[in-house]
C-alpha cells in the first residue's frame, strides 16, 4: 500500500510539472512556433533536447528541498544559495516578479488574439474584455478559481489530443512535405539549439512553484523518478503540437499567426466542431492561469489582512473583501493589459527570452555550480 501511495505522489508531482508548462498559452501553440518550429526540421528533436534540460534541474531542485526540509521558495532559495543568499535569494525575488508580470499579461494576449480571430473584434478590445473578465474573478472567484484549476488543465490536454490526433492523422502528407520543406531551407543547427536552450531556461523560473511540492515525496530520491516521468509526458506533448502545427507550415499565412493551433484546426479536419472546441479551452486555459497570477501578486502586496474596520472592506454578498486587494488587483490587471498591448507573439518571443536571460546568472550558473562543487546535496 506504501508502494502505490508512494507512486502515486511521483506521478502527481510529475503531472503538476505538466499542468504548469501546458496553458492557454501553449494550448495556442504560439510557444512552441516561436521557439521550436521557425527553426527548422530540428524542432522534431529540439523539445526533448529542452525537456530533458528542465528534467535535470527539476529533479535537483526538488532532491534538494526533500532532503533539506525548505518547501516554500524563500527559504529553499536561502538554503540553495548559502552566504551568497543574500544576493541570489533577492535576484530571485526580481526574476520572480518579472515571471509573474509577463505570464499574466500571455494570458491576456492568448484570451485577446484566440476572441479576435473568433470574432473579428480589435485585439485592444477583445483583450479588454479578457481582462475585465479576469478582474473580476480574481476578486469574487479566486477560490473556485484554484478549485476548478486541474479540472481545467486536464481539459485543456483532452481538447489537445482531440484536436491534435486527428489533425497529424489526416494531414500526414503535410507534415511530409513540411520535412521536405525545412529540409530544403537547411536551417542552422546552432539556433534551434540556441532557441531551445531560452526556451528551457524560461522554464526554471518554475522551481519556485514546485520546490512546495517536494514536501510530499517519501525520500529525496523519488525527485528524480518524478522528473523523470514529467520528462516523458511533457516531451511527448511537446512533440505531438510540433507535429500538428508541421500539417501548416507550408501554408504562407502560418508564420504570421497568433494563435497558430486554432490556424490548423479551421484549415485541418473537422473545423467546425474543433474550431470553437480549443478556443474555448484557450481562453479558460488562459483565464484560469492569468487569475492565479494575479492573485497570487495581490498576496505579494497585500500580504494576510488582518481585521479592520468596516469601511476598508467591500461587502459583496456574504463575502467581505479588503479594498486594498480591490486596489491591487486593479492595478495588476491594468499592468498587465498594457503589456499585453505588445501583443502575443512579441511577449512570447521577446519577453520570455528576456526572462531566460536573467534567469541565466540567477539561476543556471548557480546550479550548474551546486551540481559540481556541491555534490554532497
Amino acid at each position: 500500500m506504501k508502494k502505490n501511495n508512494s507512486t502515486a505522489v511521483i506521478l502527481g508531482v510529475s503531472f503538476v510539472w505538466f499542468t504548469t508548462h501546458f496553458g492557454g498559452g501553449f494550448a495556442s501553440g504560439a510557444q512552441i512556433y516561436s521557439y521550436f518550429v521557425r527553426y527548422g526540421i530540428w524542432c522534431i528533436l529540439m523539445p526533448v533536447l529542452a525537456m530533458l534540460y528542465n528534467a535535470v534541474f527539476f529533479a535537483y531542485s526538488l532532491y534538494f528541498a526533500r532532503k533539506h526540509g525548505t518547501y516554500d521558495y524563500r527559504s529553499y532559495n536561502n538554503a540553495f544559495y548559502g552566504r551568497f543568499a543574500p544576493v541570489f535569494s533577492n535576484l530571485f525575488e526580481v526574476l520572480y516578479i518579472c515571471v509573474m508580470c509577463v505570464a499574466p499579461a500571455v494570458a491576456f494576449a492568448t484570451g485577446g488574439a484566440t476572441l479576435s480571430t473568433l470574432t473579428g473584434l480589435p485585439y485592444l478590445l477583445c483583450t479588454f474584455l479578457i481582462g475585465v473578465f479576469i478582474f473580476v474573478v480574481a476578486i469574487f472567484g479566486t477560490d473556485l478559481v484554484r478549485k476548478v484549476a486541474s479540472v481545467l488543465s486536464i481539459c485543456i490536454i483532452a481538447g489537445l489530443l482531440i484536436v491534435y490526433i486527428p489533425n497529424i492523422i489526416v494531414g500526414f502528407s503535410g507534415i511530409r512535405a513540411a520535412a521536405e520543406s525545412m529540409t530544403q531551407e537547411n536551417l542552422p543547427l546552432g539556433d534551434a539549439l540556441y532557441s531551445a536552450f531560452l526556451y528551457g531556461t524560461f522554464q526554471l523560473s518554475n522551481i519556485a512553484v514546485f520546490v512546495q511540492h517536494a514536501k510530499s515525496f517519501e525520500r529525496p530520491k523519488d525527485a528524480v523518478k518524478s522528473m523523470g516521468a514529467g520528462f516523458v509526458v511533457n516531451s511527448l506533448m511537446m512533440v505531438m503540437v510540433v507535429l500538428g502545427l508541421m500539417t501548416v507550415y507550408t501554408n504562407p499565412d502560418a508564420a504570421g499567426q497568433s494563435v497558430p493551433t486554432l490556424f490548423m484546426v479551421q484549415n485541418g479536419v473537422g473545423a467546425s466542431f474543433m474550431t470553437p472546441l480549443i478556443s474555448i479551452l484557450i481562453i479558460l486555459g488562459a483565464v484560469s492561469t492569468a487569475v492565479n497570477m494575479v492573485a497570487a501578486m495581490v498576496k505579494r502586496v497585500c500580504g494576510e489582512e488582518k481585521p479592520a474596520l468596516a469601511e476598508k472592506y467591500v461587502s459583496v454578498g456574504k463575502s467581505r473583501i479588503p479594498k486594498k486587494e480591490i486596489a491591487a488587483a486593479l492595478v495588476c490587471c491594468l499592468a498587465d493589459f498594457g503589456i499585453a498591448q505588445f501583443g502575443l507573439l512579441t511577449l512570447i518571443q521577446k519577453a520570455y527570452s528576456a526572462i531566460a536571460y536573467l534567469a541565466i546568472p540567477v539561476i543556471l550558473i548557480p546550479y550548474i555550480i551546486h551540481m559540481i562543487a556541491g555534490r554532497k546535496d
